[in-house]
């Protein structure tokens, strides 16, 4: 279970820039402002399940316009009309965009002379804009995953849950913490605790104290299952971090266990989706048998 990603990561630091809204940025892309939000959210309600990460940032800000730890979002017009977006924060995510986006918003991104930790979202989007963006970006990806099944679930799962999940509470954190970091380097090949890792350890107490953090521990502590509701608007949440311990992998909890989360995750919102890389047979197996059903395809661009 250690494959499904985690790409909605506030936790790393954005550099502050000098836009307050409004700035053209090319011939049809400029910054969005206050003013836009209503737009932005009409973008964003065509696809609440793709577009859950911008919905949730809108849920937090209530805004279109730069928030004052730097992070903006651009759009594309055509006639006076919004028709794409795209989020500029630690990472770059693509709103209701598709190839035909990618150069203008390339040539905007290229301009602001930032660095980001990933591009994530809808493949037919992510992809084009990453080869639009390398032959001139300074960042060289240490992988492009380019097939990640998009999956919802809008019903009870079709097994019975797990009676041992259950939110993590404070008291968990000292355990969740290097279950976290155990699957992020499963994942990613490094540490998120490396140089004190503090903007990664907040994102964990963060998500423990919005109840957002769900455990399995065994008799002796041990974190045997965890998972995270790692994004979460009023239309739908996002399972992100699914991790089992490896000397648990094989005893078949992770589907009860899947499913329990659901059910916490049905409460908040209609429905509950998650992204997995396509060659992680084992993971989209449990996910189908708990109910989940592919809408679309993700693709991840790491740095």
């Amino acid at each position: 279970m250690s494959r499904i990603l985690s790409r909605s990561v506030p936790w790393f630091p954005v550099p502050k820039g000098r836009y307050t809204g409004g700035e053209p940025l090319g011939d049809t892309v400029r910054v969005l402002a206050a003013e836009d939000t209503a737009a932005l959210r009409g973008l964003v309600a065509r696809d609440p399940v793709a577009n859950i990460f911008m919905d949730a940032q809108l849920d937090a800000t209530a805004s279109a316009a730069p928030t004052p730890g730097g992070s903006l979002v651009l759009g594309r017009y055509d006639g006076g009309e919004l028709r794409s977006a795209l989020w500029v924060g630690a990472n770059l995510v693509p709103i209701q965009a598709g190839p035909e986006d990618a150069v203008p918003f390339a040539t905007a991104v290229l301009g602001l002379h930032r660095n980001f930790s990933s591009i994530f979202g809808p493949a037919n989007a992510v992809l084009p804009l990453w080869d639009s963006l390398r032959p001139e970006s300074t960042q060289e990806a240490f992988d492009v995953r380019g097939r990640q099944p998009l999956m919802v679930l809008s019903q009870p799962p079709s097994m019975l849950p797990s009676t041992r999940v259950r939110r993590s509470t404070a008291q968990d954190y000292d355990a969740v913490l290097p279950a976290c970091a155990a699957m992020f380097q499963e994942e990613l090949g490094y540490s998120p605790l490396d140089a004190g890792g503090s903007f990664y350890r907040s994102r964990v107490r963060s998500l423990i104290q919005h109840g957002h953090s769900f455990v399995d521990r065994a008799a002796d502590g041990t974190i045997r299952f965890k998972a995270e509701l790692g994004t979460v608007s009023a239309h739908a949440t996002q399972i992100q971090g699914v991790w089992v311990h490896p000397s648990h992998r094989g005893e078949g909890i992770s589907g009860p266990a899947m499913a329990a989360v659901v059910g916490s995750a049905l409460a908040l919102a209609p429905l509950t989706s998650l992204y997995v890389n396509d060659y992680n047979r084992p993971a989209l197996a449990t996910y189908r048998r708990v109910g989940f059903e592919q809408v679309g395809e993700f693709a991840t661009v790491l740095f």
